[in-house]
């Protein structure tokens, strides 16, 4: 049932709402937010859009033509479960005010765009996307990037180092050692209670939920499982449970990080992604091939090997997220697709019907801007399907352990944030056809991400000290 604005009017006095909250987000992935006082929402509001300035958002417009609007969609309408006053949220488009089309730049409406492509070219009418963001809570964090002094500590009762800490109310010894947190019952997991109160607060949020557990990473690491849904939808709940998560982890005094690898020695967090393309109620992605897929399916996973380096600049966005991908962390490096081998970087999970069939897409990590990053994996398993790019044969054994000249012919993922910013900047025209990608918002992107990169490149690392301090 769509929800019109006079829904969302009705709303604001069923719940006597006395503030309305504006959503966007930022190149980065960043959701940002003002609010205005619930009266001054009305019907007007969904023609006129809100201005707001957008010069200020990272990788956005300059001083010279920072109008913007804001254009809330009514479907996106919820209640903020955090805010002491009665406060409804919005999620908004960015448009042009000259024009009131979506600005380039916006990844909500480049990810409208991807979905418009995807119907202009015949082959589909919807892109189904299913991530699995995973996340570690910590009782606590500190760290410092000075010239002097540079450090980070994770504090967590949880972490199997907490076994020598003496603790006021006594140490109870209840802890999972490195890589052992998937999934003993409390008390080792202390978090149950927390991921609880996060699914019962996403789904009064619209975001239906099927599952939480702990994972691997002994500290904290955890995995709430959501449904999948279209491309922008999906893109706006995992905004949601960011939000979610990090306010709830907040409320019980403590910190939630989808940062790739917080530290080192246990798993990293990934976002492993399924995806499907559909055609009036038909799973285009079920047929007779290799898992139960399709020729089109199999064609589409060609489409994402053959792009996976541009694809990372998107999909694993951060300096963090290369140290997550390394061999021996259940990291999905090498670039095959398999149903049972899960150090493929593709997987065809097992499913019950051939409607559940998918593909899951297993290098991407949370960090990614999930508008950008859906939107890039779509354009590449377009341009399989449009170029008939056939993967090769599927990898059924552990390509963590081949001999060297089978491993060599593997190709795998990026190594580093700027090896996959080079692959963007020099493969980049899937994801400009139909105008869903400007060159204008790529160029923005790797401008961002190579400030990010200079930084990282100019810090001392403790390391170093340890390796070349004496030499």
């Amino acid at each position: 049932m769509m929800t019109s604005p006079a829904d969302v009017l009705q709303m604001v006095k069923d719940n006597d709402v006395k503030f309305v909250d504006y959503r966007l987000t930022d190149t980065r992935g960043k959701e940002q937010h003002m609010s205005v006082p619930a009266h001054q929402l009305t019907e007007d509001t969904f023609e006129d859009g809100q201005a707001f300035d957008g010069s200020s958002m990272a990788g956005w417009k300059g001083i010279e033509a920072s109008d913007m609007i804001l254009m809330p969609d009514p479907e996106t309408a919820r209640m903020d479960p955090f805010r002491e006053q009665n406060t409804l949220i919005l999620t908004c488009d960015v448009l042009e005010p000259d024009t009131g089309k979506g600005y380039a730049r916006d990844p909500r409406s480049l990810a409208r765009r991807a979905e418009n492509y995807l119907k202009s070219t015949g082959i589909g009418d919807k892109a189904f996307f299913g991530p699995e963001p995973e996340f570690f809570i910590f009782d606590g964090v500190t760290f410092a990037n000075e010239p002097q002094n540079t450090f980070f500590k994770i504090f967590s009762e949880e972490g199997p180092w907490a076994s020598k800490i003496e603790y006021e109310g006594g140490n109870l010894g209840h802890r999972a050692p490195f890589k052992g947190g998937y999934f003993p019952v409390p008390p080792v997991d202390t978090l149950a209670d927390i991921r609880a109160e996060m699914v019962t607060l996403l789904e009064q949020q619209g975001v239906p939920c099927e599952v939480h557990h702990h994972e691997v990473g002994a500290a904290g690491q955890c995995e709430i499982g959501t449904r999948f849904s279209t491309l922008v939808q999906r893109a706006d709940w995992l905004q949601i449970m960011k939000y979610t998560i990090w306010n709830v982890a907040a409320a019980y005094g403590k910190t939630a990080t989808f940062m790739p690898k917080p530290m080192f020695g246990d798993n990293g967090s990934g976002m492993h992604v399924h995806q499907s393309i559909w055609k009036e109620d038909q799973n285009l992605f079920a047929g007779n091939g290799y898992a139960g897929l399709s020729e089109l399916a199999l064609y589409y996973i060609g489409g994402i090997i053959k792009h996976a380096r541009a694809l990372n600049a998107f999909t694993n966005p951060t300096t963090n997220s290369y140290k997550r991908l390394v061999p021996g962390y259940e990291a999905p490096v090498k670039l095959a697709y398999s149903a049972r081998n899960r150090s493929a970087s593709l997987r065809i999970p097992h499913v019950a019907s051939p409607k559940a069939r998918r593909v899951e897409v297993r290098f991407p990590d949370p960090t990614a801007n999930p508008y950008l990053a859906f939107s890039a994996m779509l354009m590449a398993g377009l341009d399989g399907i449009q170029n008939k790019i056939h993967p090769g044969e599927p990898a059924d054994k552990n390509l963590y352990d081949l001999p060297p000249e089978e491993n060599a012919k593997i190709p795998t993922v990026c190594s580093e944030l700027n090896q996959a910013l080079e692959y963007l900047d020099k493969d980049r025209e899937f994801l400009t056809r139909g105008g869903v990608f400007s060159d204008d918002l790529i160029d923005a992107y790797l401008n961002l991400k190579a400030q990010e990169v200079d930084r990282y490149r100019c810090a001392v690392h403790p390391l170093e000290y340890e390796l070349y301090f004496a030499s």
